[in-house]
């Protein structure tokens, strides 16, 4: 007989939490720490979604995707999780650029950024002091009509060194391009340079490991490998629970973790929905997805400091259409040392990509994999510069593309960062249409990210306490 998962399941809850995302995990965890009863479904094996790790042969474990995010993390860590988790968070030493423009380290905040547009990109004081007050002061209340673009042309006008500078590393965290509107640049900007970039000292696995043991304390039930099939909507609009591997679980409340319009097309369905509402469910834009190489060195050899992050490339330019092509010619390496596992002997680095869906998941096997083989190729060509003979001194080496990322996390296209900034309205809606249901993601690139995710976990936490404290 297969494992029944949902043993000892009950037939109800207050709570149903559809997907372990950080979202996900941080509205549960508060609801259960309310004294809610709350069951969190994840379909995969392990917990996280996008924020997790694998373990491969010979003791290499490798964390998934970038890893960096703002030192709000502490205090959302602090508050809504535990003191042990935000203790545990910690800056990177170095984020390094090189490229054709520009080869330089920085400790990437506020105070070195305008150190650098002044002495080494020779912009006037009075222009960076200005560009940062104006990100700064950048909120969700904005116009949202001006582009980033736009705000790159009124400050730097032709200066696509400085743009680069500013820009690349925050497409690589959020998927952002200069056609999105201003303020979610600003917002995600300005919260990086507040204090730099920060990370999890034991890996993915430890955080994760600490997440549910603090939800199990607050009597959050977690299961895994339960694949959410239906939303069940009675006549009158209001949502009554779940179906999961085939048994169905009553909620007075559920929480959709999943991507916004599996949430709202698949899981539920159009039928339940206003048509105005369902058309603009259908517009929104999913952002891009990415590709990454998983590169461990052999037990106890390692290399020189290369940074924690290593913004590289071949370009000319900051050039999103170059960052998205299967022609890869920029890339961030991710740097594991020792010290990011304590007790660990291992040097790792993950190679990050960002990418198309359609340009992998349109090719037959054979291409696949030959194009994965051709990832792995000119990444190692590449880092070789980095940490020289490569190929003779790594262990393990493998790929992951747009279409693993959608079968192990059941995001639409393999979206790595949600949705387009119009996903968020669509998001904060779905309680209107449906009462009881709400969603909690990346979506609208500035609840993108972990500490974004985080943060919209707590907003929706918060949201559904009040309906059902009603």
């Amino acid at each position: 007989m297969p494992k029944d998962f949902l043993k000892g399941c009950r037939d109800s809850y207050d709570v149903v939490v559809i997907g372990s995302g950080l979202a996900g995990l941080t509205a549960a965890n508060i609801l259960g720490r309310s004294g809610y009863s709350v069951l969190l479904l994840e379909h995969h094996y392990q917990l996280g979604g996008m924020a997790t790790w694998f373990k491969r042969r010979g003791g290499h474990i490798f964390d998934i995707s970038l890893h960096g995010f703002p030192f709000g993390m502490i205090k959302s860590c602090r508050k809504y999780w535990t003191q042990e988790i935000a203790d545990s968070i910690v800056p990177l030493r170095g984020v390094r650029f090189e490229n054709p423009q520009f080869s330089l380290e920085t400790s990437y905040n506020r105070e070195d950024f305008t150190r650098l547009l002044i002495e080494h990109f020779g912009i006037a004081p009075e222009t960076v002091q200005r560009f940062f007050d104006t990100a700064r002061g950048m909120n969700f209340y904005d116009d949202q009509h001006r582009t980033t673009r736009q705000l790159f042309d009124e400050f730097f006008p032709g200066r696509t060194d400085v743009v680069r500078l500013l820009m690349e590393p925050i497409t690589y965290a959020n998927g952002s391009t200069l056609e999105d509107p201003a303020i979610t640049y600003g917002i995600v900007f300005s919260n990086f340079m507040q204090k730099g970039v920060y990370t999890f000292r034991g890996g993915t696995d430890r955080l994760v490991n600490l997440m549910k043991a603090e939800m199990l304390h607050n009597n959050v039930d977690v299961r895994i490998r339960t694949l959410v099939e239906r939303i069940e909507v009675d006549p009158q609009r209001r949502c009554t629970g779940v179906v999961v591997n085939g048994r169905r679980i009553g909620a007075r409340a559920v929480v959709s973790n999943s991507n916004i319009k599996s949430t709202i097309l698949k899981l539920v369905g159009e039928e339940h929905f206003d048509p105005a509402y369902v058309d603009e469910a259908r517009g929104v834009r999913l952002n891009n997805s990415s590709c990454q190489v998983y590169i461990a060195l052999k037990p106890g050899d390692g290399f020189d400091f290369c940074g924690d992050l290593l913004f590289h490339s071949e370009h000319s330019g900051f050039d999103i259409e170059a960052l998205l092509s299967r022609n890869v010619s920029s890339r961030t390496f991710s740097f594991y040392y020792p010290e990011t596992r304590p007790g660990s002997d291992r040097w790792l680095i993950v190679s990050s990509t960002n990418a198309n869906y359609k340009d992998w998941a349109e090719l037959s096997e054979e291409d696949y994999l030959a194009a994965k083989e051709d990832l792995i190729r000119t990444t190692l060509d590449c880092l070789e510069q980095y940490v020289p003979n490569i190929r003779e001194r790594a262990d393990h080496i493998e790929a992951a593309t747009p279409r693993t990322f959608e079968r192990y996390t059941q995001h639409v296209q393999g979206a790595s960062f949600g949705t387009k900034f119009e996903g968020l309205k669509v998001s904060q809606d779905l309680p209107k249409q449906i009462h009881g249901l709400f969603h909690a993601g990346s979506v609208g690139i500035i609840m993108s990210g972990w500490l974004g995710a985080v943060n919209y976990g707590v907003i929706v936490s918060n949201e559904v306490d009040k309906l059902l404290s009603k």
